[in-house]
């Protein structure tokens, strides 16, 4: 007689999980890049994940009201510039680098939104730790990379305050199902970069992409938070940056310096500190797509 055992992983084992798809999504996204440039990547990944998620949930077009449409427009438009701005980025900055710099994003409004002045000190941690990441001494600092990357990070920011209203009103799978088409058309500005440079393989990738990240990631996440509290789910997130310079080293061969590896030590360590002493508006309940780090790129 057999007997089957459930094998069930512990949720912070689905948060860095799920933490490592979405870099290795971006870390494997050069190949594209190299193929079609940053922009047309940034496209055809949203339009992709548009078209994914559409196909898992309808969206619930019929609920949207007047007052809804600035957010689900200002949250979509967000997500697309952010995409395009982070694959930007990452054409000129080495993943571990462009990460922790659009790190600032998030960590600011959880700084900002604790209601403790204290709490400011921890932007200026994670500051430190990315002067130290892109070494500007050394004069070889990328300004361009640098910039998409602080677009990103604004876009990140603008992201979780927007997210609080929408996800109040279409929560989880049917949010993005609303939000990605839009970031999706957002992003139309790499439709000039991909004419002419599409084929078969290049689409096949990007479909591969964009079920890596957002699909792959965001159900790895809904599984996590099953079993974490939104605190500690938000202070594992701070390790964000650890996993852009891990698939950076691993598919990229990114080999960060001593001083990166301690600068990406002070972004990890603010935003573990950000999120432990911040609080929440809204405690009862967990929204999934709150809970998300980052918008699908």
């Amino acid at each position: 007689m057999t007997t089957t055992r459930n094998v069930r992983l512990p949720p912070w084992s689905l948060a860095i999980a799920a933490m490592l798809a979405a870099q290795l999504s971006a870390a494997l996204s050069m190949n594209v890049i190299a193929e079609v440039g940053a922009a047309a990547t940034a496209w055809l990944r949203l339009t992709a994940g548009a078209v994914i998620f559409l196909l898992l949930a309808r969206p619930p077009v019929r609920e949207i009201r007047r007052r809804d449409l600035p957010a689900l427009l200002g949250l979509g438009v967000a997500s697309g510039l952010m995409g395009v701005m982070f694959l930007a980025a990452i054409e000129r900055i080495p993943l571990g680098t462009c990460v922790a710099i659009e790190f600032l994003g998030p960590l600011t409004v959880a700084a900002f939104r604790s209601h403790n002045k204290q709490a400011l000190a921890w932007p200026i941690l994670a500051l430190l730790g990315v002067v130290l990441l892109t070494e500007p001494w050394l004069g070889t600092i990328d300004v361009a990379g640098v910039g998409f990357a602080l677009g990103a990070a604004v876009g990140w920011g603008a992201y979780i305050l927007l997210t609080q209203s929408v996800g109040d009103r279409f929560g989880g799978i049917k949010g993005l199902a609303l939000t990605v088409p839009i970031a999706a058309a957002t992003a139309i500005v790499g439709v000039p970069e991909a004419a002419g440079h599409l084929t078969l393989a290049v689409v096949a990738a990007c479909v591969g992409l964009a079920l890596l990240f957002p699909v792959v990631t965001f159900a790895l996440e809904m599984l996590a938070l099953r079993g974490m509290t939104h605190n500690a789910f938000g202070t594992l997130m701070a390790l964000e940056p650890a996993c852009g310079v891990l698939m950076g080293l691993l598919v990229l061969q990114q080999k960060p310096s001593i001083l990166q590896a301690a600068g990406i030590l002070l972004v990890v360590a603010a935003g573990a500190g950000a999120q432990r002493h911040g609080r929440r508006q809204r405690d009862s309940t967990i929204d999934m797509q709150e809970a998300l780090p980052y918008p699908p790129q």
